[in-house]
C-alpha cells in the first residue's frame, strides 16, 4: 500500500536557514519539492561531476583490492589528494603497457637479426666502412649485391631475405635501407624484462594502495553525496520578503508526523501542514508486510505508482511467484533454490539478505507447484509408486480423451484470472480517482469479459441450462453495451461515444485474445524444462549402464551435477523474465497502471550502507 503523505511548508528567517536545514536533515523523513530552475549552477554541476568520478573511482579500487578493503579510514587524506595519486598510479601503468608492444615489436624485428653488438658497427663504420641492413624477397635478391657490396645474408624466412652490406663508400642498393633498433637483441630483452618487473611493481603499488584507502575514498563520496543533496535543497528554496525570510516545501508520511511537528514547534519556524490531495504529485513511499515487501524491487523497476493509483506490488508479489514456480516446474529445482538462498543469506551482506529472502520464497512456490505439476528433477513423480492421495492433487496428463494437455489449460485459466483480476483493479481504481460516473466504460468491459466468462463456463459444466445462459448472454451484453458505446464518456455526443466504443471493441477483442495466448509461455517454458531434466537423466544412465559399476556412476553423478546445475540456471533466467512481462505487459496495460510516480527521498544524512 501506499503511505499517506502530508505536504509541509516552511517559512524561515535567513539567518536562523542553515541551523533548520542542519535540524531538518539530522530528523531525516521530510522529502524536498524538487522546482523547475532550469540549468544547474557551476558548484552544483562540479559536485555531479565529482560524484561520477568517485563512483567509477570506487568500482576500480574494489576490483584492485580483490573485494577485500582495509576497514582504516585516514580523516588527514582528502579526496582530491587519494583521486591525484590514483590517476599518477594509472598513468603509470599506462605508459609501462604502452611500452612493452613497442619493445616486443623491436624484439620481433631484431631476432630476424641475430645478437650482435651495436658497438661492433660503430668500430666499422669509424673505420671508414657503411654498414646498412635491407630486407627483399628472396626471388629479388641480386647475386652481384655480394660481389660488388659485400652482401651478407644474415638470416631467410617466409621467403625473405634479411642481409647487410659493408662498403668503403656510402652506396644504396635500389630499395631503402632499414632502420633497426638502437638496442641489441639480448638488451632489448631485459629491458622487455625490466619494463614487466616494473609494470607488476605498479599494479601492485596501485592494489596496495586501493585496499588501503578505499574506505577513505567511499566515506568522501558519502560526504559529497551529502553536500549535493544540501545543494539541491538550498537550490529549492525561494528568498521572500526581500531575502528576509525563505520558503521550503516538503513532505512527511503521516507516520512522522508528530516528530516533524515537535521540532517545528520548538523552531522559530512558521509552518502550514497539510494532507496530501490526489491531485498532488507527492512522492511515494510503499509500506507493505514481510512477504509483499520482497516484491517491491519488481515494482520499482518498472516505476512506481503515481499517488492516485494503487500500489500494484500485493498483486504482483503472489502472481510473480505463481508465474514462476510454473515456469521452473520443477519440485526439485524448488528444493535447490530453497538451500542456495539459505547458503547465500549467511554469505552475503546484510543489504542483499532480502533479496535471499525472495530466493527463498521462490523455491517454497517452487517446490509446491512442481509437485503438482509431477515433475522432480526431471523425474515424472506421477509414473512412481506413490500414494494415491497425492497423485490426486498433480496436474497431468491431457484432457479426457482430447489431445489438450492439463497444464496448458491451467495456464490459460491462470493467464484469464490475472486478466480479469488487472480488468477489476482498472474500474476501481478508476471509480475511486475520478469517479463511477466516468469510468462506466471499464465497468462495462469487466461485467462483459468476466460475465460471459462465468456464464460460458457455468454453461458448460451443464449448472444452468442453455436457456438461461442465452438470456444471461444478452442481459450482459445489453447491460455492458450501455457503458461501454453510450456512457464511456458522459461529457461526449453520443454518437462520438459510439465510435470511440467500436475502436475500444477492436482494440480489446485483438488485444485480450492476444494476452490469454502469452500466458502459454508458462506450460511451454516449465514442459521445456522438465524435458531437458529428464534428458540429462537418461544420458548420466545411459553411460553409467556403458562403463561400468566404478566409474559409470563418477560419470552419471558428474553429468547429474552439471546438467541439472545448467538447466537450473537457464529455467531461473527464463523463469524471471518471462513472468516480469506477463506482470509488465499484460497486468499492468489492463490494469491501467502507469507506474509514473515520484520515489519517496527524504533529506537526510547520507550514510554508509
Amino acid at each position: 500500500m501506499i503511505t499517506k503523505m502530508k505536504k509541509l511548508t516552511f517559512l524561515v528567517y535567513h539567518k536562523e536557514y542553515e541551523l533548520f536545514l542542519q535540524k531538518i536533515r539530522e530528523l531525516g523523513v521530510v522529502h524536498i519539492v524538487e522546482k523547475q530552475l532550469g540549468e544547474m549552477d557551476d558548484d552544483l554541476q562540479q559536485f555531479i561531476q565529482k560524484r561520477v568520478l568517485y563512483k567509477n573511482m570506487l568500482q576500480n579500487m574494489y576490483a584492485w583490492a580483490d573485494k577485500q578493503p582495509d576497514e582504516t579510514i585516514y580523516a588527514e587524506k582528502s579526496a582530491d589528494v587519494l583521486t591525484k595519486e590514483y590517476e599518477e598510479l594509472q598513468v603509470r601503468i599506462q605508459d609501462l603497457n604502452q611500452q612493452l608492444p613497442a619493445i616486443s615489436k623491436d624484439i620481433a624485428q631484431m631476432e630476424m637479426w641475430g645478437d650482435f653488438d651495436w658497438q661492433s658497427v660503430q668500430r666499422l663504420e669509424k673505420a671508414g666502412l657503411y654498414v646498412r641492413f635491407y630486407t627483399c624477397p628472396e626471388k629479388e635478391f641480386d647475386e652481384v649485391w655480394v660481389k660488388e657490396h659485400n652482401a651478407i645474408i644474415i638470416n631467410e624466412q617466409g621467403g625473405v631475405i634479411f642481409f647487410m652490406t659493408v662498403t668503403s663508400q656510402a652506396v644504396e642498393l635500389e630499395r631503402e635501407s632499414l632502420r633497426l633498433p638502437s638496442l641489441s637483441l639480448s638488451e632489448l630483452r631485459q629491458k622487455q624484462a625490466k619494463t614487466e618487473e616494473m609494470l607488476s611493481q605498479a599494479k601492485d603499488a596501485l592494489k596496495a594502495f586501493c585496499k588501503k584507502n578505499y574506505r577513505t575514498l567511499e566515506k568522501c563520496s558519502i560526504q559529497l553525496e551529502g553536500d549535493i543533496d544540501l545543494l539541491k535543497v538550498k537550490r529549492n528554496s525561494r528568498e521572500m520578503a526581500e531575502g528576509v525570510v525563505v520558503l521550503l516545501e516538503g513532505w512527511i508520511p503521516e507516520d512522522n508526523q508528530h516528530e516533524v511537528q515537535t521540532l517545528l514547534d520548538n523552531s522559530s519556524v512558521y509552518y502550514e501542514i497539510r494532507p496530501a490531495t490526489r491531485e498532488d504529485n507527492a512522492p511515494i513511499k510503499l509500506k507493505n508486510n514481510a512477504f509483499t515487501r520482497m516484491y517491491e524491487v519488481l515494482t520499482k523497476m518498472y516505476g512506481m505508482p503515481d499517488y492516485a493509483e494503487f500500489d500494484p506490488t500485493p498483486l504482483v508479489a503472489p502472481f510473480f511467484s505463481l508465474f514462476f514456480a510454473f515456469c521452473m516446474g520443477d519440485a526439485g529445482y524448488g528444493l535447490a533454490l530453497i538451500l542456495l538462498g539459505f547458503f547465500l543469506k549467511k554469505k552475503m551482506p546484510e543489504s542483499m539478505r532480502g533479496m535471499m529472502n525472495l530466493v527463498i520464497t521462490l523455491g517454497v512456490f517452487t517446490s509446491v507447484i512442481g509437485t503438482i505439476l509431477g515433475t522432480f528433477f526431471g523425474v515424472n513423480l506421477f509414473d512412481l509408486e506413490l500414494p494415491d492421495q497425492l497423485k490426486q492433487f498433480m496436474i497431468v496428463g491431457k484432457i479426457g480423451e482430447t489431445t489438450y494437455d492439463k497444464q496448458m489449460l491451467l495456464a490459460l485459466i491462470i493467464g484469464v484470472v490475472h486478466i480479469c483480476i488487472a480488468m477489476l483493479v482498472k474500474a476501481i481504481g478508476q471509480t475511486v480517482r475520478f469517479g463511477f460516473k466516468e469510468s462506466l466504460s471499464a465497468w462495462g468491459w469487466l461485467l462483459l469479459v468476466v460475465g460471459f466468462i462465468a456464464t460460458g463456463g457455468l454453461s458448460f459444466f451443464k449448472v444452468i441450462s442453455e436457456d438461461v445462459s442465452t438470456w444471461a448472454f444478452i442481459v450482459i451484453g445489453g447491460i455492458s453495451a450501455i457503458g461501454i458505446y453510450l456512457l464511456n464518456n458522459i461529457h461526449r455526443n453520443i454518437f462520438v461515444n459510439i465510435g470511440a466504443g467500436v475502436w475500444d471493441t477492436y482494440n480489446m477483442a485483438t488485444g485480450l485474445m492476444g494476452d490469454v495466448l502469452s500466458y502459454i509461455r508458462l506450460y511451454a517454458l516449465g514442459l521445456a524444462g522438465a524435458m531437458l531434466g529428464g534428458v540429462f537423466n537418461q544420458l548420466a544412465f545411459m553411460v553409467n549402464d556403458a562403463a561400468g559399476p566404478v566409474l559409470g556412476w563418477i560419470f552419471c553423478g558428474v553429468i547429474l551435477i552439471f546438467g541439472h546445475t545448467l538447466n537450473i540456471a537457464m529455467s531461473c533466467l527464463s523463469a524471471f523474465v518471462h513472468p516480469l512481462r506477463l506482470t509488465f505487459v499484460e497486468y499492468f496495460k489492463n490494469s491501467g497502471y502507469n507506474g509514473k510516480g515520484e520515489a519517496y527521498k527524504p533529506f537526510a544524512t547520507v550514510k554508509n550502507n
